[in-house]
């Protein structure tokens, strides 16, 4: 309970984004790079930065190897703060800006989904990088939320409003991404974003979220003999 006790203070009252937060209006960006890699055009209006070449490499490795086994999949980009939603076939749905974890690292602290939220140090608010079976799920208030990591309390859903003093819309409404660590390691994305491509998609099924690792020693443990090589084994999650 305590990893849904703090999923549920994260996520206690959304809030409504637009401008840069709304996947359908965002003009400054282009998909080609994974439109390339899919080998298919992309939804309308979709699009953030073009994707980093990890991002590339990992939609070539996931199509190549079947790793996501026929599950809708999102692959989060933390350093570029971006998420880009497929589905089971691997068709690019969706890409948005997302607000990640205060600290930057790949690990979980030991034990974090089981602290309350005002125990948690400001260094130990991680997203932790890795690759996750995730599923929808209800908070005690009976909204909905996708749980990436039950363990450690770490669930993607839409922009929780937060403190004033944290500004969680207007950070991603920004047009920099260098604004987007807030969160205690929750993903908080657009509420379009989620009601319109995260929720049908995860509906009645399970599905795959990668996380991309930014720290050098998550880089190595990620990718490992995995993606771009060839090799066919599933990318583990980080511990």
């Amino acid at each position: 309970m305590a990893a849904l006790t703090l999923a549920v203070a994260c996520h206690s009252t959304t809030v409504a984004a637009s401008g840069r937060s709304d996947p359908a209006s965002a003009s400054r960006h282009s998909p080609s790079g994974v439109e390339a890699v899919a080998g298919r055009p992309a939804a309308p209006g979709v699009g953030l930065n073009p994707p980093s070449a990890e991002v590339t490499e990992l939609v070539q490795w996931v199509i190549s190897s079947r790793d996501n086994g026929g599950m809708p999949y999102l692959i989060i980009d933390k350093a570029n703060a971006a998420v880009f939603a497929f589905d089971a076939a691997g068709h690019l749905q969706a890409a948005a800006p997302v607000l990640l974890g205060l600290a930057r690292g790949d690990r979980s602290v030991a034990g974090v989904g089981d602290e309350k939220m005002s125990a948690i140090r400001p260094q130990d608010r991680v997203t932790p990088a890795g690759r996750f079976v995730s599923s929808l799920a209800r908070d005690t208030h009976g909204k909905e939320i996708l749980w990436v990591d039950y363990k450690d309390a770490i669930a993607l859903h839409p922009v929780v409003k937060g403190t004033p003093l944290e500004r969680r819309a207007e950070r991603l409404q920004s047009p920099s991404s260098a604004d987007n660590r807030i969160s205690y390691g929750c993903i908080n994305v657009p509420p379009t974003f989620y009601r319109s491509f995260v929720s049908p998609a995860f509906t009645h099924t399970s599905g795959i979220v990668y996380i991309l690792p930014e720290t050098s020693s998550g880089r190595r443990s990620f990718w490992s003999d995995k993606v771009g090589h060839g090799a066919g084994s599933p990318i583990p999650a980080q511990p």
